[in-house]
């Protein structure tokens, strides 16, 4: 699978799983804008950053997921993921190839697979 079959079909389901965008107040945003891009010149920009899916809770950016294709290794995007979450000040940060989650939580410093995503009320 290409990396949006894996968002679709693998990373999409597990967030809905685990509550994202179910349980009022939740919301699962795709694409999410982390920058307008770098100017390049007569007022034009570059194409912004985006990060695939920023978890909010209550009006709250808390977590980003950086997805790659199931053919790629799960923590390929983790270098990403961090920089997107330090920009956006998130808390939490995934990168996943949608068969495996890496998580890390910036503010205590813990990073590990895991197994599922948490609901958005923990």
């Amino acid at each position: 699978m290409n990396e949006q079959e894996t968002r679709t079909n693998l990373i999409l389901p597990a967030l809905h799983e685990a509550g994202w965008g179910i349980i009022d107040g939740s919301r699962i945003r795709e694409e999410f804008p982390i920058s307008k891009g770098r100017l390049i010149g007569n007022g034009k920009r570059s194409m912004p950053d985006k990060a695939d899916y920023v978890l909010q809770y209550r009006n709250r950016n808390l977590a980003v997921i950086e997805a790659k294709s199931d053919e790629k290794y799960y923590t390929e995007g983790v270098g990403q993921a961090k920089d997107y979450a330090q920009r956006l000040q998130v808390r939490f940060t995934y990168s996943s190839n949608g068969l495996q989650t890496y998580a890390i939580d910036l503010q205590e410093g813990s990073e590990g697979d895991v197994t599922s995503y948490p609901s958005p009320d923990k």
